[in-house]
């Protein structure tokens, strides 16, 4: 009868084992870039203002130091340059007869039925 062993070739089969050493150097080196991070995120973090303001205190101020360069430089026509001119008030032109809210005779009236002028 023969009898077969089973032989255990699992893991590091090398007679010195090199894992434990480079296990603690993993380790180590780990540890302190973590110090390092720590240390460099709390003097970040002293860097920074007890308290932020407010966005809306803060986009109103700039809206109001703009609109102040624009009203001090010299030929500022009253509006600033990103202003569209009102397009509806041609000039000279005629306004169409729906937007003045007349009638003529031909129409017979408006169109909700309200002879009425608006």
């Amino acid at each position: 009868m023969d009898i077969f062993v089973a032989v255990n070739n699992f893991g590091d089969t090398r007679s010195g084992g090199l894992a434990g050493p480079m296990g603690l150097f993993v380790i180590v080196l780990m540890s302190i870039a973590t110090v390092l991070l720590i240390r460099n995120m709390n003097k970040r973090l002293r860097r920074l203002p007890d308290s932020f303001p407010d966005a809306k205190q803060t986009q109103r101020e700039a809206e109001i130091a703009r609109l102040n360069a624009d009203l001090e430089r010299p030929g500022a026509g009253g509006a600033s340059p990103d202003v569209e001119a009102d397009r509806s008030a041609g000039a000279g032109a005629p306004a169409d007869d729906e937007v003045t809210g007349t009638t003529t005779h031909r129409d017979g009236g408006s169109a909700d039925g309200d002879n009425r002028r608006v």
